[in-house]
C-alpha cells in the first residue's frame, strides 16, 4: 500500500494485500484486522466522553468494544449494523439525559425527547436489518386443519389461482 500525501490518495499494491489474519474477527465480523480495527476507532469515536474523567472513559471504551463482541458480528455487513446500533443507542441515552435536566426550557426537554424517539426507532431498525441478515426476520406460519377423505388430494403449500380463461 502507497500513499500520496498532495493527493489524499491511497493505492492498493495487488501483489501485497493486508494480511487477512482475523485476530479480531469477534470484534467485527470480518477476516481483515484492519476492517475490525476501524470499526473499533468508529464506535469509539461515537461515544460522548464530555466531562469523564480518564477511568470513566476507559470503562466506556472497553463497554462498547464488549458490547460489539457481544453482537457476535459473523461478517463485515453484522460488524458495521452493530457498531450503528451502539452508536445509536449511546446517542438515544444521551437524548433522555439531556431531557431530564432539571429546569430547562420545554422546548429543550421536548426536542431531546424527539431526538431519543427517533433514534430508539433507528435501534429497532438496526435490530430488525441485523435479524434478517442473519436469516431470523419474522416469519409467519398458519396452521389450517384439513381433511382429507379416502381417495381425495391434498394440496401443501402456496396455491395461487390462475389458469387460463
Amino acid at each position: 500500500m502507497t500513499s500520496d500525501a498532495s493527493t489524499n490518495t491511497v493505492k492498493l499494491n495487488p501483489n501485497r494485500l493486508p494480511a487477512m489474519e482475523g485476530l479480531l474477527k469477534t470484534v467485527g465480523g470480518s477476516q481483515s484486522d484492519d476492517w475490525n480495527e476501524t470499526l473499533v476507532d468508529q464506535t469509539i469515536a461515537a461515544l460522548w466522553h464530555g466531562g469523564k474523567d480518564i477511568d470513566a472513559r476507559k470503562k466506556q471504551v472497553t463497554g462498547a468494544v464488549a458490547a460489539l463482541v457481544g453482537t457476535g458480528p459473523r461478517d463485515e455487513m453484522e460488524g458495521m449494523i452493530a457498531t450503528q446500533m451502539i452508536a445509536t443507542h449511546n446517542a438515544s441515552m444521551e437524548c433522555l439525559r439531556r431531557a431530564m435536566i432539571p429546569d430547562q426550557h420545554p422546548d429543550a426537554r421536548q426536542a431531546n425527547l424527539n431526538q431519543a424517539n427517533k433514534l430508539s426507532r433507528t435501534y429497532a431498525a438496526l435490530m430488525d436489518a441485523l435479524n434478517k441478515h442473519r436469516g431470523k426476520g419474522q416469519q409467519r406460519v398458519t396452521v389450517e386443519h384439513v381433511h382429507v377423505n379416502e381417495g381425495g388430494q391434498a394440496i401443501v403449500g402456496a396455491v395461487a389461482k390462475g389458469g387460463r380463461g
